[in-house]
């Protein structure tokens, strides 16, 4: 057993962190299909993007229950 390589948890947080944030997935998926015929570059989702995952980082931090 002590050569098995050691199993890295964050993936696996993360997946069962996802569910607890789905009203910013949401926001990021409808600013996703606003944004994406937009021709001049300009239009991003980079804000709901980034509370997507600091929702699922701050679930992950204080750990699943």
């Amino acid at each position: 057993m002590a050569d098995d390589e050691p199993v890295d948890q964050k993936n696996y947080l993360e997946e069962r962190c996802k569910p607890q944030c789905v009203k910013p997935l949401y926001e990021y998926e409808r600013c996703v299909k606003r944004v994406e015929n937009d021709e001049s570059g300009q239009k991003h989702c980079t804000g709901q993007f980034f509370d997507y995952w600091s929702c699922v980082d701050k679930c992950v931090s204080i750990g699943f229950t």
